[in-house]
């Protein structure tokens, strides 16, 4: 997504969510924009205009099924009288981590390196005080207790009024009271045709033929050797169920020593389909049921799988190796899970993809009493996490304390930066990368060539005609975006179809249906790279470029368009392999200070994994994309290195995982890739590792605010720390390698930082420790901006690598990372505000005011409602030369047409630099703060012409850093203090001409120099 003003032009993601969105309040729900009424002025069609009536759909992200929502929606958790369903967390600790301390109980703690016995005396007298407890407080407060918890977690969720919810907050036995959150993935609808009947007992095994997942993220090709294979683990999936015939898991194995868990039968689910692959098997929907949810059309009570989220992760852990995958006809190869020989523990806790936290902290609780050693977490917040130390958060550092490494996803908001899901500093989050290409390209008529992706088998050969679909059928039923019934069969068959993104599956079927020869799916306001699988040949041009070219080209030629469609391409649709999936969140944590997240990305574009036929169109196997494929692979990964180290604590495998990342291609910030993308044969032998120690964990997760910056993590981050003075932090290095080594440090990237390591180089024999003090000052470093980069301990034979990340604030705390747009730095020179970062004196200056330059063009109209080309027609460019040292460059382009809707684009050579196009409006503005020197285009686009022809007013402003224009007074404290905004003003100290006026202001403190605001005045006629 370009950068600039978001808006209303909503847009349909064609990616597996595969994250949790609140049901209340924004949910990230994608659509794209609706088309113009017919008789629209242009081209007689319109097309993509902005406006309120968009038309959305949720699905699963990966846009599989054609057809409308199928989850059922239950109730506010909690309704406006503050009623309704709560977690209570008790003040005492669970089982986990109880040390003892109540007289007559033993501790339940287990030892390090052990597991939690929840058959042992002490844990059975402990829970007997712990259920007395809370029969007690819930006694106390009148509250019927609807689920309980004991061991990761000690407390119950229950139905409260707002009164019981007082009265409980008020008991010193209580921790806390949250209000439950009613969390999902929205779902796919349904298939086109019915799904299979799930069967009651399970079938034949399936042979090596059918479809399975890719745990590899390599679909076709097969896994890459690897340290071990996870035998005698077992893994804890919390998902949407396991579809249990798949040939993924189609396998007899005894059950290890150490698992106490069982296998729930329900609604066509039979204990027989625990076969010891699948070792046990739950499911949770107490607080879901109890509050008036409904399991959703489809679905079954039970641990069985309707959707195929979560039988997709589970493969993708510990899936079996299966010869070759055939989807509808096609063969992808050989692929495995990562932990083959792993075993699965199911726990359905999502109900057509969505259910409670209540719910979701009950499997939770259950899986670390039932003996997994990893939990996958393939759920998460459509906009990232709201808050620290939530009650799963909670939930999930108790299972880490009693040694249960948890992997989770880090979500698929790429398009919003710092979104990231699950980003407790005790939890490994996952990003997702792309390892495979799958490339396919688009040649027109005219020579231009277009590199897409595609999974399907492509024709290939010399062009075919080549129809946009909303000439070759019915406007008013959506021919726009190809939607069933829309298309005339007459204008399309033996053609290339090009369809806007909407329902991709339903526009494939109805394209197949009517005799279209391939479709080429295009998305006007620009989309992820995902790929799915349509038994058709389809190619999908994700971004918002290519939907330009592509469009325009239609436009100009609409009787005699062509185009060929072959598999393969250029390499030009990533930045290589691997490289960061562009859906995949990016960091930093947005909730928490000093908290480096994602940790790591592993592969998780179209992975090729296990799924539930019932969701699947009756397939077998499928692929999906987003983070919840990533998850897994480090899931499976853990259970390999805590098979190989049994001694090894969750923190010690989660540094191992990232020490030993690798940089992928496209970028080496850790905001996008973490440590780096996973080296699971490095992270075996890791050398040195990194890890917080339990009473760092629990500080933490007791912190109102906590700042995660002191705690002995594998990374640094200093989100918003004061630049004029320097930090310093420790880091605690242990040696886990089998030889005395000595590791010497050094520092790479962080430009304009200084960073020194003391000691510079430690000796450690096996099992030993050393601490370093990094201190890390700000040099010429840019301020309100991040700073990248790494800290490398190398050694004889090993290499540990830890990402860093700074930015020091200046004049703007801004908690997401740097996409473009410089938060608080426009201001009115009448009221302007700053919110320091320094405490300290404070003086500045101003450059004065310079006018905006404006020249008025009359753009001749072009398709109505259409898209943006540089070439199209509707577009006017102006060039501008930005010169060296210059404070800002704001561009404006407006019209007094209410009929018109303008578009504006500001590029510096063939980069975007930002972009105003999101709102209905006749305003738009571009700008740059600090731009870097050259030359820059503005391109104005009459997205809806209100006329043949639009005229257009656009102004410019390019404001010199030390230049000196019109005098003005800055009027400011004398004093500034950290986070406490203060006031200023910018007045001239002439009258001005009649117009737009822009200025420069900067500050400093203690001989420190900060960058300061673009600075707006205006002066009217009637002033």
């Amino acid at each position: 997504m370009a950068t600039g003003t978001s808006g209303n032009r909503l847009r349909r993601l064609a990616i597996p969510t595969l994250v949790v969105a609140l049901i209340t309040g924004t949910t990230g729900v994608a659509g794209t924009a609706s088309a113009a009424p017919a008789g629209s002025p242009g081209s007689g069609a319109g097309y993509f205009t902005t406006g309120s009536d968009q038309k959305v759909t949720l699905t699963d992200g990966a846009d599989r099924r054609p057809g409308g929502n199928r989850a059922a929606t239950p109730k506010a958790a909690v309704d406006a009288t503050g009623s309704g369903m709560y977690v209570v967390e008790l003040a005492e600790d669970p089982l986990t981590t109880y040390a003892g301390g109540v007289s007559g109980l033993a501790r339940t703690r287990p030892a390090a390196g052990n597991r939690l016995d929840v058959t042992s005396a002490p844990s059975q007298a402990y829970r007997r005080h712990l259920d007395a407890q809370r029969a007690a407080v819930a006694a106390a407060a009148g509250v019927t207790v609807n689920a309980v918890y004991t061991n990761a977690f000690n407390g119950f969720s229950a139905k409260l009024t707002a009164q019981q919810a007082t009265t409980l907050r008020a008991d010193k036995r209580v921790r806390a009271v949250t209000a439950s959150r009613a969390l999902g993935t929205p779902t796919p609808p349904p298939t086109a045709t019915p799904p299979a009947a799930a069967p009651a007992t399970p079938p034949a095994a399936a042979s090596g033929e059918g479809d399975k997942p890719a745990a590899t993220g390599l679909a076709g090709r097969p896994a890459k050797p690897g340290p071990g294979t996870g035998a005698g683990m077992v893994i804890g999936v919390l998902d949407t169920g396991i579809w249990p015939e798949s040939a993924s898991f189609a396998k007899k194995m005894p059950a290890p020593a150490t698992w106490r868990g069982t296998c729930q039968t329900g609604v066509a689910f039979v204990a027989e389909h625990c076969n010891g692959k699948i070792v046990g098997a739950r499911y949770f929907a107490d607080s879901w049921l109890a509050d008036g949810g409904s399991v959703p059309e489809g679905e079954f009570l039970s641990p069985r799988d309707a959707s195929g989220h979560g039988t997709h992760t589970a493969s993708t852990a510990a899936g079996l190796p299966i010869s070759n995958v055939t989807i509808d006809g096609r063969r992808f190869g050989p692929v495995s899970g990562v932990a083959p020989d792993a075993q699965i523990a199911v726990y359905k806790v999502l109900w057509g993809g969505m259910g409670y936290d209540a719910d979701i902290i009950a499997g939770i609780d259950a899986a670390v009493a039932d003996g997994v050693q990893v939990i996958n977490f393939s759920i998460g917040s459509q906009l990232g996490d709201w808050e620290a130390n939530t009650p799963i958060g909670i939930a999930f550092l108790n299972a880490t304390l009693s040694g249960v490494f948890v992997a989770a996803s880090a979500g698929n908001t790429g398009i919003v930066s710092g979104a990231i899901s699950n980003a407790a500093p005790w939890v490994t989050t996952v990003g997702a990368a792309v390892t495979n290409l799958d490339e396919a390209t688009i040649k027109l008529g005219d020579g231009t060539k277009l590199v897409g992706g595609s999974l399907d088998a492509l024709p290939g050969g010399d062009a075919l005609p080549m129809v946009f679909g909303d000439q070759a059928g019915s406007p008013d039923l959506g021919a726009v975006y190809c939607e069933p019934g829309s298309l005339d069969a007459a204008k399309i068959k033996g053609k290339v179809v090009a369809c806007a993104l909407s329902d991709t599956f339903a526009s494939a079927a109805e394209v197949k249906e009517k005799g279209g020869a391939a479709m080429v799916l295009f998305d006007p306001v620009g989309n992820y790279r995902v790929n799915s699988i349509y038994n058709f040949p389809v190619v999908y041009l994700p971004t918002e470029k290519q939907a330009g070219t592509l469009f325009n080209y239609l436009m100009r030629h609409p009787t005699d368009a062509k185009a060929s469609v072959r598999t393969g391409g250029d390499g030009s649709s990533v930045p290589g392999v691997p490289s960061v999936a562009d859906f995949s969140s990016t960091g930093p944590d947005k909730v928490t200070l000093g908290v480096f997240k994602p940790d790591l990305v592993a592969p998780g574009s179209d992975i090729i994994a296990a799924v539930s036929p019932a969701g699947n169109f009756g397939r077998q196997y499928d692929a999906y994309s987003g983070t919840s494929m990533a998850s897994p692979y480090v899931a499976g990964a853990a259970a390999i290195l805590h098979a190989t180290h049994p001694d090894w604590s969750p923190g010690r495998i989660a540094s191992a995982l990232r020490t030993t990342a690798t940089d992928t291609v496209g970028t080496s910030s850790p905001l996008d890739q973490g440590s780096g993308f996973i080296n699971l044969a490095g992270a075996t032998d890791p050398g040195l590792v990194i890890e917080p120690t339990a009473a760092e964990l629990v500080a933490f997760s007791e912190t109102a605010e906590p700042d995660g910056k002191e705690l002995n993590l594998p990374a640094i981050s200093l989100r918003e720390y004061d630049g004029t003075r320097p930090v310093t932090l420790t880091r605690t290095l242990t040696n886990v390698g089998t030889a005395r080594e000595t590791y010497r440090s050094s520092v790479s990237g962080l430009t304009g930082m200084k960073v020194t390591v003391s000691p510079a180089s430690v000796t450690l024999a096996p099992g030993k420790s050393a601490t370093v003090t990094i201190t890390v000052r700000r040099g010429s470093a840019p301020w309100d901006r991040y700073v990248t980069g790494s800290i490398t301990w190398h050694g004889r034979t090993h290499t540990a690598r830890i990402p860093v990340a700074a930015r020091p604030w200046g004049i703007a705390a801004r908690p997401y990372a740097d996409d473009g747009e410089e938060f608080a730095r426009m201001t009115n020179g009448a009221f302007g505000q700053v919110q320091p970062g320094f405490t300290g004196p404070l003086a500045g200056r101003s450059t004065g005011y310079t006018p905006m330059q404006r020249e008025s063009y009359s753009i001749p109209a072009g398709v109505y409602g259409g898209v943006f080309d540089p070439k199209a027609s509707g577009v006017k460019k102006v060039d501008f030369t930005v010169p060296a040292n210059t404070a800002g460059i704001i561009v404006e382009a407006n019209t007094d047409d209410p009929n018109t809707n303008l578009d504006l684009y500001l590029y510096k050579g063939d980069t975007l630099i930002y972009s105003s196009d999101r709102f209905w409006t006749s305003a738009e503005q571009a700008y740059k703060f600090l731009p870097e020197p050259g030359r820059y285009t503005a391109y104005v686009f009459a997205q809806v012409p209100g006329g043949p022809v639009v005229d257009v007013d656009l102004g410019y402003a390019i404001v010199g850093r030390n230049a000196k224009y019109a005098g003005a007074t800055l009027t400011l404290p004398s004093t500034a203090e950290r986070n406490q905004g203060f006031n200023f003003t910018l007045k001239p100290k002439k009258p001005l001409a009649e117009g737009d006026f822009w200025a420069y202001t900067e500050y400093s403190t203690n001989g420190t120099v900060v960058p300061g605001n673009l600075v707006y005045t205006q002066q009217s006629s009637w002033q």
